[in-house]
């Protein structure tokens, strides 16, 4: 009966999650409508039966990320962590930055920052306003609005997406325990392209024995991710600013790495830089996870959001993204058994370092 009771809370939880995306987006519409008539997007029709197989996604999603719950890979407590405080402080702060945003949709402005913004020394493809976010990811107002802004997109799914990242990682650890394969106490996790921590919260909650790292581009987001895991009990994960092609670690150190909606926001020889560079940080053995979007070689049937994503939301390199299977660049980095799999609108890569 209890655990009965969990699953309905859980659903509820969800559910309520996706109604109030729904609604945001039905004010968003309404109010560029009324504020910005002129504002019109170009997009691919869906019809019932697309919007029916984006709704089984999302619910066999959730049933993959209670069972995995079920199954001990993660605390059933994840499944309701939510940062409310930030929900609630921030939410009119989303729809105060529309009017900004359809702003610089309308002069085509995707490479604006403020004044007061140091843009030096950050690679040149990095300097955008991804999603059409103001500043991009090098302000403090953006690391706020992050997440909120995630969850709202992927209509309160974001967080389950997040954790298929956990299974292999589950995996991996309780191997090396089998094998007593660990050269150093604490196993060692790398989340590449960290951002605010949502992800390294996620492994602190789930495997609270690791030693955690994090790497990111963005001075402004690692604060914003210092400052929430430091709310959390326990070692406080080791945080550094890099970039992710040439990160400032040496060979063979990691036991894994994460790295989560990072890839479709590069352009395609970094991806492979990326992945030459998650190899030769990571010791032999160790296992790396991607998630990323959903791309048109596996999911046809998806088209269409695929095609209105890059419409909707300023992302460069997304259509060339979705066209470049990553499989042949970790194998040509040296990777091996890459598996990959489908969970609602994003697509995961497992890849091994051999022993």
């Amino acid at each position: 009966m209890a655990e009965t009771l969990t699953k309905l809370a859980y659903q509820a939880f969800q559910n309520g999650k996706s109604a109030f995306s729904l609604g945001h987006r039905t004010l968003a519409t309404q109010l560029r409508q009324l504020l910005r008539p002129e504002l019109t997007f170009d997009l691919k029709s869906v019809d019932s039966d697309f919007l029916a197989e984006v709704t089984r996604r999302r619910e066999a999603l959730l049933q993959v990320d209670w069972e995995e719950a079920a199954a001990g890979i993660y605390p059933e407590a994840l499944l309701f962590d939510n940062p409310w405080d930030d929900f609630f402080k921030y939410y009119p702060a989303v729809v105060w930055e529309l009017p900004q945003l359809w702003e610089r949709i309308l002069n085509q402005e995707t490479q604006v920052f403020d004044s007061a913004i140091n843009t030096q020394g950050f690679p040149r493809y990095y300097l955008q306003n991804f999603h059409h976010q103001t500043d991009g990811y090098l302000s403090e107002a953006s690391a706020n609005l992050y997440d909120l802004q995630v969850e709202l997109l992927f209509s309160g799914a974001a967080d389950a997406m997040r954790r298929r990242v956990l299974a292999p990682i589950k995996q991996l650890l309780s191997r090396q325990s089998s094998l007593g394969d660990r050269p150093h106490p604490y196993p060692r996790i790398l989340d590449v392209a960290c951002g605010t921590g949502r992800m390294l919260q996620l492994l602190q909650g789930s495997f609270p024995a690791v030693s955690l790292y994090g790497l990111d581009l963005s001075p402004a987001y690692l604060r914003k991710a210092n400052q929430r895991l430091s709310q959390v009990n326990g070692t406080l994960p080791q945080l550094a600013q890099g970039q992710a092609e040439a990160m400032p670690y040496r060979d063979a150190y990691f036991d894994a790495l994460t790295c989560v909606f990072l890839f479709h926001e590069l352009p395609g020889p970094v991806r492979q830089q990326v992945i030459d560079d998650c190899f030769r940080v990571m010791r032999p053995g160790g296992t790396l996870v991607i998630c990323d979007s959903i791309q048109a070689v596996d999911t046809p049937e998806l088209e269409p959001m695929m095609a209105n994503f890059p419409i909707l939301f300023h992302e460069p390199y997304y259509r060339d993204y979705i066209q470049d299977e990553l499989t042949p660049r970790l194998e040509t980095a040296g990777f091996t058994g890459v598996t990959t799999q489908i969970h609602f609108v994003s697509k995961y890569w497992v890849a091994h370092k051999q022993s």
